[in-house]
């Protein structure tokens, strides 16, 4: 079967942790609010903004919202070795990064699919995802694709924000200059690889949110 969905609520819990089996790094969850995205189609796209934002080589999941402003918040893990003193620069992942649309707990979760994409199709323990090749991710909305561009070029806002802030995980909130448009990115969990992106429904059925996993904190259900 497919790679399921595991206990995204857990994830956003602030005060959750986890400890690492063989004596390794124990990690403690805070949630950080990363501001309002503005989604004038209501068509979500998630990728790695250096390596992705402004080829149109990424489509939005065929699952829509309607046109508002929605918040985004990252599931951040603080990571500590045993015996580990506390420190002013702590060891900080981002776990997870999720979309919300309305403020009640999912009850159901689906893969965020692209146009085309069947989960039938997969195999045991596989997903659909997208690939990072720069350590980072983020959310825009379709309509923002072609309005940053410098990236690839090592300029732009995406690179200002990054950079400006010493590379810290994030999230940030970044503005096109000309048309308006902003995005959310974050650092990817432990850097570059390919990550899923879940779509939460409330019990209605309607979308909750949209998260993507990053792997960092073990499934506490397992082990």
């Amino acid at each position: 079967m497919p790679m399921s969905a595991r206990d995204h609520t857990w994830l956003f819990t602030p005060g959750s942790s986890f400890t690492y089996e063989d004596s390794g790094p124990t990690g403690v969850i805070h949630v950080v609010d990363g501001g309002e995205l503005s989604l004038p189609t209501g068509r979500v796209v998630a990728c790695d903004p250096f390596v992705c934002l402004g080829t149109g080589d990424i489509d939005p999941f065929t699952a829509e919202v309607e046109p508002g402003r929605y918040r985004v918040e990252v599931a951040m893990a603080t990571l500590t070795q045993p015996g580990e003193a506390p420190s002013d620069t702590p060891h900080l992942r981002v776990a997870a990064a999720r979309l919300v649309i309305r403020d009640e707990p999912a009850v159901t979760w689906e893969p965020a699919l692209l146009p085309g994409q069947d989960p039938a199709e997969l195999g045991e323990d596989e997903f659909y995802g997208y690939g990072v090749d720069a350590g980072t991710g983020c959310f825009y909305d379709a309509s923002a694709d072609g309005a940053f561009p410098g990236g690839e070029d090592d300029e732009g806002p995406l690179w200002d924000a990054f950079e400006g802030s010493g590379w810290a995980p994030g999230p940030h909130r970044i503005t096109s200059p000309d048309a308006g448009h902003d995005l959310i990115a974050f650092s990817s969990g432990w850097g570059d690889g390919a990550y899923p992106t879940w779509v939460g429904r409330g019990a209605d059925g309607e979308i909750t949110c949209f998260l993507t996993d990053f792997f960092v904190a073990p499934d506490p259900t397992e082990g």
